[in-house]
């Protein structure tokens, strides 16, 4: 049973609709100006919209900002926010001071919204074309959890506003392309399309057809005046319908609708109320023609908060309704309940490792491939996704214990994005951000440098999705220097030297030296919710360490590798495929009498967060340090410190096959032997 939201019709309705929509406009102009900063024109041109969809469409529980159930709204344009908090305080969300602070000083109403579901936030918003990106994996998240849970439980609608500006960014085309095809029918986005953008007119830059697009891409089109109160009401009542299609209403609106100039004529289609204040006389004007007090234009005019009012009553309704649905499935499901109660609860789900077993001598990223299995079989709320290469990543492990999430049958758990990076890593976020969804998503390490602004993105909302990076070095061969990772690991491990707001790393980063190594950072990597994990792997076999080592280290981010001499000489240093390289170098030194210590680093940020005592048992004060990394030298220069020495890469790389690169570029055991015979006699 889906209970459907309440419409209003009726003429009085619509001027008051009218009168609702030009108190959000009032209060915009009152926020930007206080703020002497942000964006007017753009927020004001949608207040129909918001108000239209907040007061008779969106279904939440007012006295329960969390439930699973609520219908989900993502903003795309966050310069828009004004918008949005203003009608979020006419729901009781915010309060007058709050919206007084926009854009201060640790203020709630920052200038693009930032994650507080608590608050009616569901996505930090920006960068354009995220967040509506955001909402198609929050889409296929509600599709793949009524698959496994019910209709009963799932059958809430995902709501997503987008701009020109958002529209353009090419994200959008991968988030069209994937919304249709795989016919996400839960999926209301609204095209706010008011020809305008920062700088210049849209035509200045485009002519393309966009409702065209959209319908090639498999979507329901309706275009609307987007300013009309009743046209928006019927294009959304149209819209509640799946058939298995997402739906975008293209609504044409007026840019600082409402807005006046000094001299009072209309300031309504100017590129100049984007972005900025609209100031003096202007203002002034402005607040009048909307009905406002320009000694205090923030107010919530009676009949508007009476209207807000009584829809959170009428939601009251609609949601004790729904409760009475969901405790009866629970009351039938008690197991699936279970589950919903744990994949929601944001907690690290149970997985039992003890049954994997590594081969010796594998790529690293056959070792994470054996992980994924388990995690597909033990992991039900979990996805995993590949851009196209899962054969290659060997995210495949987790495709062969699962299937592929596919259109009309959202059963699977493995989703082939095709080529596409950043969309793919955009809706896995979205996913998350739903909730009930544990996110993965693998490409080549190169390939990072496309996922890079949603890495970020992820970082900021503390999103735990799951990164799986292959062909991690330069050893990726003969495909060249356009496929070999050189700087991508220095770039993610400067997001790994930053901390989250709980003081985290932002991004845990991983990159194991060896197959056991893959195995703990695995475990490691499915225990933390609160940051995104890289998971960094090996295209080429790589040496297993010694026999006895003790992989419990791991857990520490840096650990000595078994074998190495407590009175050393030297410490060499490293991560990922170069530890083995280390280990046999070692080899030769210690022919010579050289006493060692071997150093494995598969996280700087971990180690980083250990006590001082740990780590200066690890790496003393003082000692010669050498380090071996297939990156830049930047990777470990602070590890080594100001007396330390680094092998490292300081080109793109060439094309060859790898053993050839290695003996080439200097990654071998007597490459090493050499360095570090020379640091030590300097």
């Amino acid at each position: 049973m889906q209970l459907k939201p309440a419409y209003r019709n009726n003429m009085n309705d619509n001027k008051l609709m009218l009168r609702a929509a030009d108190n959000i406009r009032l209060l915009t102009a009152a926020m930007v100006e206080k703020a002497k900063s942000g964006h007017p024109g753009g927020a004001m041109g949608g207040a129909d919209f918001i108000n239209v969809l907040f007061t008779e469409f969106l279904v939440f529980d007012p006295d329960q900002p969390t439930w699973e159930g609520r219908d989900r709204f993502y903003l795309d344009p966050g310069h828009m926010s004004p918008m949005l908090y203003a009608a979020l305080t006419m729901q009781g969300k915010f309060t007058m001071d709050d919206i007084k602070q926009f854009r201060q000083w640790q203020s709630r109403t920052p200038g693009h919204p930032e994650r507080n579901i608590e608050l009616g936030i569901e996505n930090t918003s920006g960068p354009l074309g995220q967040g509506h990106t955001y909402a198609v994996g929050a889409a296929m998240a509600e599709k793949m959890l009524e698959a496994r849970l019910g209709h009963e439980m799932m059958q809430h609608k995902i709501y997503a506003y987008i701009s020109d500006g958002g529209i353009q960014e090419e994200i959008s085309q991968g988030a069209g392309r994937m919304a249709g095809y795989f016919g996400l029918g839960n999926l209301i986005m609204f095209y706010d399309s008011n020809d305008i953008q920062l700088s210049t007119a849209c035509d200045e830059v485009s002519d393309e057809d966009i409702a065209m697009k959209y319908k090639a891409w498999h979507w329901n089109v309706l275009e609307i005046d987007g300013n009309d109160t009743e046209q928006i009401r019927q294009a959304l009542k149209q819209a509640q319908h799946d058939n298995g299609r997402p739906w975008i209403i293209i609504g044409k609106t007026i840019m600082g609708k409402g807005a006046r100039r000094a001299d009072n004529t209309s300031y309504e289609c100017c590129t100049a109320t984007h972005g900025a204040p609209l100031g003096g006389d202007a203002y002034v004007n402005t607040i009048k023609n909307l009905g406002g007090d320009i000694d205090n234009p923030f107010v919530i005019f009676p009949e508007v908060q009476e209207l807000y009012d009584k829809r959170n009553d009428e939601l009251r309704t609609i949601v004790a309704k729904r409760h009475e649905i969901e405790k009866a499935w629970a009351d039938a499901n008690p197991e699936k309940a279970q589950l919903m109660k744990k994949w929601f609860s944001g907690e690290a789900p149970e997985i039992d490792w003890s049954s994997i077993t590594q081969k010796r001598d594998i790529p690293t990223r056959g070792a994470s491939s054996v992980c994924l299995s388990l995690l597909a079989e033990q992991v039900g709320n979990m996805m995993c996704s590949s851009a196209d290469l899962s054969n290659s990543d060997k995210t495949d492990g987790f495709l062969k214990k699962s299937k592929a999430f596919a259109p009309g049958d959202f059963s699977g758990g493995f989703l082939n994005a095709g080529v596409s990076e950043l969309t793919m890593a955009c809706v896995c976020i979205g996913m998350y951000l739903h909730g009930g969804v544990i996110p993965s998503c693998g490409t080549f390490f190169v390939f990072s440098d496309y996922m890079k602004p949603a890495i970020r993105m992820a970082a900021l909302m503390e999103v735990p999705i799951k990164f799986i990076w292959s062909h991690d070095a330069f050893r990726v061969g003969e495909d060249g220097p356009t496929h070999e990772p050189v700087e991508q690991e220095a770039q993610i491990r400067l997001l790994e030297k930053m901390k989250n707001h709980k003081g985290d790393d932002s991004v845990r980063v991983f990159r194991p030296a060896d197959a056991d190594e893959t195995t703990v950072c695995w475990q490691m990597a499915m225990e933390n919710m609160s940051t995104p994990t890289a998971m960094i792997c090996s295209r080429q076999n790589v040496a297993s360490l010694p026999e006895g080592n003790d992989y419990s280290g791991v857990r520490r981010g840096a650990y000595i590798v078994a074998g190495s001499d407590d009175d050393f000489d030297v410490i060499l240093l490293a991560s990922g495929s170069e530890v083995s390289t280390l280990v046999a170098g070692a080899e030769l030194l210690r022919k010579d009498g050289i006493k060692l210590r071997i150093v494995s680093v598969p996280s700087e940020g971990l180690f980083r967060r250990q006590p001082k005592e740990y780590q200066e048992s690890i790496l003393p004060a003082g000692s010669r340090i050498f380090g071996l990394t297939a990156g830049l030298p930047v990777n470990l220069e602070t590890l080594v410190g100001i007396n330390g020495k680094v092998w490292g890469m300081t080109s793109f790389g060439y094309s060859a096959p790898f053993k050839v690169l290695d003996e080439k570029l200097g990654f071998t055991a007597e490459n090493v032997y050499k360095q570090v015979k020379e640091y030590i006699n300097s």
